[in-house]
């Protein structure tokens, strides 16, 4: 894997000079062995050189959806004590579990009529997958820090409102071939570009669901 990060021109004008920007920021380029953009990579910083701040009391729910008989998003960073809903938009029904270490649970059979919830309150990883649907699948990467940030189908990702300061920044996807890590400082005045050059395992999900022309594969 090759890493780069770049110090962007980061200074906003005023009529009287310039002033820093409150907080510092990274944005992330991702690309794999192909030069393909990578979709889906979930990236997150530490600091190194200050606590985490506290968790929210309540922090804002997410979900992961079933619709197309497919889950989405296909990967979901949350903090530590988040609510993940899992609402069925579907007009089959869905049973939805997990067997991972953070958070074990079973959602019994469930129509569009119901909506079940669960709260995950330790880090990790955690696949979610359906017992009808054995080709769906999902997963949740549960995290202490609130700096975190899902990539588009560009490969591209932000973090925003982060301190300035030293952080490991590190990234996760579920094709990933090794850990990706490494040491970043971000300050205000400048915000910051990482370009990772990825090496991904080939796909192997099944896919059984119909894709946007209705054929399934």
């Amino acid at each position: 894997m090759r890493f780069k990060v770049l110090v962007l021109s980061g200074l906003l004008a005023t009529g009287v000079g310039q002033l820093a920007l409150p907080a510092a920021e990274l944005s992330v380029a991702a690309k794999d062995q192909d030069g393909a953009p990578v979709a889906d990579l979930i990236v997150w910083l530490t600091p190194l050189d200050a606590p985490l701040p506290p968790p929210p009391t309540t922090p804002p729910d997410a979900e992961v959806v079933q619709k197309g008989e497919e889950f989405s998003p296909y990967t979901l960073p949350v903090r530590v004590g988040t609510r993940v809903r899992f609402p069925n938009l579907d007009d089959v029904q869905h049973h939805v579990y997990s067997l991972s270490k953070p958070k074990k649970f079973d959602i019994p059979l469930h129509g569009g009529d119901v909506e079940e919830s669960v709260v995950i309150d330790l880090p990790g990883i955690v696949p979610v997958g359906c017992n009808i649907h054995d080709w769906m699948l999902a997963y949740v990467l549960v995290l202490e820090t609130p700096w975190f940030a899902r990539s588009e189908t560009d490969g591209a990702a932000r973090l925003t409102d982060v301190p300035p300061g030293r952080y490991t920044l590190e990234a996760w996807h579920p094709r990933l071939r090794r850990n990706v890590t490494t040491t970043v400082t971000l300050n205000a005045a400048a915000p910051a570009l990482a370009e990772l050059d990825l090496q991904l395992r080939p796909d192997r999900r099944l896919r059984r669901a119909p894709d946007a022309t209705g054929r399934t594969y």
